[in-house]
């Protein structure tokens, strides 16, 4: 049978989840596009061929007709969201953060737990890319040795105005805390942000700099350059005592001209990462049809802990120390992968 899913929110990536699921997901429907905008929602709708539309999410996620939901409006959004998912039980894809505040990301694991499932599958869509799971594959296999730092640099073309150093931690390196941790199976048990000086940082985005440590010993290095001009341009490298893997962004073509070698880089996240995002959303559809959660997925546990390093990041960036971390007792519904 097909599965009629609901996208909440037709900005950017609502609009690019309605692409895929109607076009990449067969046996997928896309059956509403939710939004405030009626405006928008309708053109999103006319485009990729949506059954309905709608400008009431709540209504939206209780509808009869909606087997799944994908969530895609603002941040502050998605935790609230989420336990309306959850109340009457239809799985959730949840772009990223869950939450911005750990205390809402533990009233979603509460109420997972409360119904014995996990429903909320988070869009930490890293996990499934190729290079990602290669890196990860490399180190399982042995062949590095034991894992001893990993680097991670996310730069983008121009941060939004008035974009400061704690966005940068809070919505930019959410990604990069979760895919190293994914790498690395390791936790988080401190961080330390730098910013360079002698900057405007108005004008170049506050770039960050942020020191992680694990509880396996490992280092974790992630610079954040919201304003870097060039491209968006992902960078990583994962070191062990045997050797080291980088990450190779897939490049089709390579030009010559005027005495020039050189390629392009997208303006933005979305050529990069756009097969992770189709094999995301595969397995999401796998799990609403089997019911057994993904086991490269985030969820809401996941989401958890990028949210409280995050936290962390903010308060080690205001204060200039090196911020422990300590999260609360991992509930046994999330030991299952």
């Amino acid at each position: 049978m097909s599965v009629r899913i609901a996208i909440i929110g037709a900005g950017i990536m609502g609009a690019d989840h309605a692409r895929i699921v109607s076009e990449d997901l067969p046996g997928a429907v896309l059956q509403v596009v939710c939004d405030a905008s009626e405006a928008r929602a309708r053109a999103i709708a006319e485009d990729c061929g949506a059954a309905d539309i709608s400008t009431d999410p709540l209504q939206t996620i209780r509808r009869s007709d909606i087997d799944a939901v994908v969530i895609a409006s603002p941040d502050e959004t998605h935790a609230p969201l989420s336990l309306a998912a959850i109340e009457v039980e239809k799985p959730v894809l949840c772009e990223k953060p869950l939450s911005q505040n750990a205390r809402e990301c533990r009233a979603v694991i509460d109420a997972e737990v409360a119904r014995g499932r996990r429903l909320v599958q988070l869009g930490f869509m890293r996990r499934f890319d190729p290079s990602y799971r290669d890196m990860k594959a490399a180190l399982a296999g042995g062949s590095l040795g034991r894992a001893i730092m990993m680097h991670n640099t996310q730069r983008n073309v121009e941060a939004p105005a008035n974009f400061t150093g704690q966005m940068a931690i809070t919505n930019s390196a959410p990604h990069e805390f979760d895919v190293a941790r994914f790498i690395l199976d390791a936790d988080y048990t401190a961080i330390s942000v730098f910013q360079p000086t002698g900057i405007d940082t108005a004008k170049t985005g506050a770039p960050v700099f942020m020191v992680l440590e694990t509880d396996k010993g490992q280092l974790v290095n992630i610079e954040v350059n919201n304003n870097a001009a060039y491209g968006y341009d992902v960078r990583g490298e994962l070191v062990g005592e045997k050797g080291s893997i980088q990450l190779n962004a897939p490049v089709h073509t390579r030009r010559n001209s005027d005495l020039m070698a050189f390629e392009h880089y997208p303006s933005d996240w979305r050529p990069r990462f756009a097969e992770a995002y189709r094999l995301q959303n595969k397995a999401f559809l796998n799990f609403v049809r089997t019911g057994v959660f993904p086991p490269i997925a985030s969820d809401s546990w996941d989401g958890y802990c990028a949210t409280l390093v995050a936290e962390a990041g903010v308060e080690a960036l205001r204060t200039g120390r090196r911020i422990g971390l300590t999260a609360m007792d991992k509930p046994s519904l999330y030991n299952a992968r």
